[in-house]
């Protein structure tokens, strides 16, 4: 490489470190310092004390000793105390006014240093001007990054030579070593205490973060072991019920058609019963599940293996009824549309269990399910006649009606489930349709009869 490169390069480098102190110290920025722990305002009461004493100090040692005029005196003064006060705040413009009030003060004194009789001036740095700017750089490398803190350090030791060690002076006691050497002992020092606070709080964050991984995989490892639970008995007891539904008419001989159909309705209860289970068992089983938020929300991974039931699969449910022996009417007034997923859901399954409990419950009733559709809402009634055969016991846990009603209270519904004078059950709800979807449901052909009543 030729000189002029190498020239070339350096140079490209200089500019670059001083863009970097540019960056760093050319800023107005405000870090506030943060109330101590034990002792909440403490710190900056003592800090207050200790600039009104730098103040007073300094204005009095640059106008005695320093021969300066008492105006001057007092603004050097007044600086080098209100640094210590704005570095509470703003710590690097309180360096950088304290290493003004040091190059004014040095270059105030500098002229009058040989007419000292006996006495030699403390310079190019004051007592008041080392114990203000001591105090700075500490409340500075509390608070910035360790960066700025040593080129701060750096700019102070290059000032306090550039006055001592190349300008001078005669007749004076010079405080620039005295200066660098507790000015590098208080920068590692607060490096020291903020690199100690920064640790702490990350330790506290991991900490939290732990906890949080630990809840989770606690969650996640029982949601496996209750998908293992229904995997292994639920699933198991559905296979078999199909496989029996299934060979069950090839043990009688010339089975009738009704049975037939009654047996096909069963296989057929069993496989959509495994296929719902299998979805369940893949949302138990998964950390991000598939099918996204049940109340309509985005997904967080892959679309899934079967879409949740809306309100376009009802006509099939119905018909599912009436298959297992139960007389299902079905009545849609209002404007069909799109609703969101979540209410969609919702209405279905509330459908699907008050007609599964019309089933166990009600042995030889009749249902009747209504849906209105309006501007804000969709109205969903379920009435059942009394039964005419007598009901045997329920093995069931009654856990039908608290999920209707958990269902509703996602969505900000209401639910009523009551028995009627005579003998009947009659279950409504009512969910918002505020986030409703605009248009038509693609799925529903108004000239068709079917797709109002059934």
């Amino acid at each position: 490489m030729t000189e002029p490169g190498v020239q070339g390069a350096f140079g490209r480098r200089v500019l670059g470190w001083l863009r970097v102190l540019r960056d760093d110290l050319c800023t107005v920025g405000a870090d506030p310092l943060p109330p101590s722990v034990w002792v909440r305002w403490l710190p900056h009461g003592v800090l207050w004390l200790a600039a009104f004493g730098i103040g007073l100090g300094g204005t009095a040692h640059l106008a005695n000793d320093g021969n300066l005029n008492l105006t001057a005196a007092l603004l050097i003064g007044i600086a080098q105390g209100g640094a210590v006060v704005l570095a509470m705040r703003r710590p690097i413009p309180a360096w950088w006014l304290s290493m003004a009030a040091m190059v004014v003060g040095a270059v105030a004194v500098h002229g009058r240093l040989a007419a000292h009789e006996g006495v030699t001036f403390t310079w190019p740095w004051t007592p008041a001007g080392i114990i203000a700017h001591l105090l700075v750089l500490l409340l500075l490398a509390l608070r910035v990054r360790t960066r700025i803190s040593g080129e701060a350090l750096a700019l102070t030791v290059l000032v306090t030579y550039v006055f001592e060690g190349l300008w001078g002076a005669s007749k004076y006691q010079p405080t620039g070593v005295v200066t660098i050497v507790l000015s590098a002992v208080v920068v590692v020092l607060g490096m020291a205490l903020r690199g100690r606070r920064v640790a702490r709080a990350e330790l506290g964050r991991q900490t939290t973060l732990t906890a949080e991984e630990r809840a989770r995989r606690t969650l996640l490892e029982e949601r496996s072991r209750i998908a293992r639970e229904l995997h292994d008995v639920v699933a198991h007891h559905m296979s078999v019920i199909s496989i029996q539904a299934q060979v069950a008419p090839h043990l009688v001989e010339n089975p009738s058609e009704e049975l037939k159909e009654n047996l096909a309705g069963i296989r057929e209860n069993a496989l959509e019963a495994l296929t719902e289970l299998r979805r369940v068992l893949g949302v138990l089983r998964s950390e991000h599940p598939e099918t996204g938020d049940p109340l309509g929300g985005p997904a967080t991974g892959a679309a899934p293996h079967a879409p949740q039931p809306g309100l376009d699969r009802l006509d099939a449910l119905v018909e599912n009824t009436r298959a297992a022996g139960l007389t299902v009417t079905l009545d849609v007034t209002g404007e069909r549309r799109v609703l969101a997923p979540g209410v969609q859901l919702s209405a279905y399954r509330i459908v699907q269990e008050a007609l599964s409990n019309v089933l166990r419950h009600a042995p030889g009733a009749t249902a009747r399910v209504e849906l209105h559709y309006s501007l804000l809402k969709l109205s969903v009634e379920i009435v059942n006649s009394p039964p005419t055969r007598p009901t045997s016991p329920s093995p069931g846990a009654g856990h039908g009606l608290l999920g209707m009603r958990e269902r509703i209270a996602m969505l900000d519904g209401s639910l009523a489930a009551h028995p009627l004078p005579d003998g009947g059950y009659r279950v409504s709800a009512i969910l918002p349709t505020s986030t409703l979807v605009a248009g038509p449901d693609p799925a529903i052909d108004p000239t068709d009869p079917k797709d109002h009543t059934a």
